[in-house]
This record gives C-alpha cells, structure tokens and sequence, in this order.
C-alpha cells in the first residue's frame, strides 16, 4: 500500500517506487478482510497525509480521501478494524440494498465498470479547495460548543458505552455539522445539524457494553440525541 524500495542495479542504490496510497482519493474495499498489519498502513496517511517510509516522510497529494467499504464482521476471513483506526474515519454510512429503480438499472443496463472511463470531472481541484474554506468559516456559537461537549461527556460519564467519544470524534462532529449547515445555505451551526450527522459521526465509535460484538453504532447514536438536551 505504502510502497517500496527496490534495489537499482544501474546506479547501485535503492529507489522508493510509490504504492497506490499516494493518490488523491482512495477506495480500500473490503477494508477489514486486509489483515492488522495491512490496516495499519492507513493509520498515518489518514490521519496526517504523509506516509513514513524507511526514515523519510512524503507528503500526499493534495486534497486526500479516503473511501472503504468492509463487510459483517461475523463473515469468515474478516479482521476488526482497531479503534484507533475506525477513530480516523469521520462518517460511516449504511447503504443498505438498491431500491428498485436503481436495480432494474444493475440488471439491465451496462457493466457499471465500464461506465467508469466515460465520468467527466465535476469540479475542479480549486472549488474543492474553496469549499473546504468556506467550511471551516462556518459560525459555531459557544452555545453549541458546549452542546457538542455534553454528548461527549455523556458518552465518557455513562455506563452505556464501552468507550467514549474521542476529542478526534468531536472534532469530526463540528467539521460535519459545519458542512451540513453549509449545505443547507447557513453559515452558523445549529443543534439540528449536530443531530443530524451525530448518526454518521458516532455510530462506528460507539459500542454498548451489553453486546460489544454485534452492537447497533446508529441505535445508540439515537438514544444519544434523545438522552443530552440542548442547553
């Protein structure tokens, strides 16, 4: 994923040959049938978009994404993402089965890989850039503020939850809320927008204590919204 160093012959020395992770966006499918150690590749790239290699740090391409699907942990040959790492991901969202119009289009249409080489980009590296700004621009009231730190301090102070959020996860809660308010033409954050994305935020760092194998992360993202008031 990272790379490699392969010996030159020619000029007796090793050169670094990029592995596929120096790439604006990345998909990792199937993220937790890779094995611990192929996992951890991704622990410093996500979260500081820079890879360390054989004592040398190289910069990532500017913006960096990263997508991975991963499928029921219960199925064979499937290896739990660590916390640390389920931690850098900022949202995790259920798709769930095509509805039907979207399936009769699976079914009758063409390959979905060959419809690839026909996308056309949709924005440019710039506007993407211009985005990003404008939500970080984005008002966040101290009253919001302290809203967000009381669903974090109930997930640390409860018994609910094996674990509570993270300062990473707060962080991805405002850095979403800002873009949701965004989206829908505000620029302030309000609670609704903290509640709507807290599903996506919270659910793959929330565990019950109850059932920590097969716990349901949207469920007690809910009971969350239900369990903090707003100040």
């Amino acid at each position: 994923i990272l790379g490699v160093s392969i010996y030159q012959r020619e000029s007796g020395e090793f050169k670094f040959h990029a592995g596929p992770i120096f790439a604006q966006m990345i998909l990792a499918d199937e993220v937790n049938r890779a094995t611990p150690k192929t996992q951890s590749a991704l622990l410093e790239a996500m979260e500081e978009h820079q890879v360390t290699s054989e004592g040398e740090t190289r910069p990532l391409p500017a913006p960096f994404f990263v997508i991975a699907t991963q499928n029921p942990t219960n199925q064979i040959g499937t290896f739990p993402l660590p916390e640390s790492q389920l931690d850098r991901f900022m949202m995790r969202i259920q798709l769930g089965y095509p509805d039907a119009a979207a399936e009769r289009g699976l079914l009758s249409g063409v390959d979905r890989r060959d419809l690839i080489a026909g996308l056309q980009p949709q924005m440019q590296n710039s506007e993407l850039f211009e985005l990003q700004q404008r939500v970080r621009q984005v008002f966040v009231s101290p009253a919001l503020l302290d809203y967000v730190q009381a669903i974090l301090r109930h997930t640390r102070e409860s018994a609910r939850f094996v674990h509570g959020l993270s300062p990473r996860a707060g962080l991805s809660l405002l850095a979403a809320a800002r873009a949701w308010a965004l989206l829908d033409g505000r620029d302030a954050v309000i609670p609704e927008d903290v509640q709507a994305v807290l599903p996506g935020v919270a659910s793959h760092r929330l565990q019950s204590v109850h059932d920590t194998q097969a716990s349901d992360g949207e469920r007690l993202a809910h009971e969350l919204i239900a369990a903090v008031a707003i100040p």
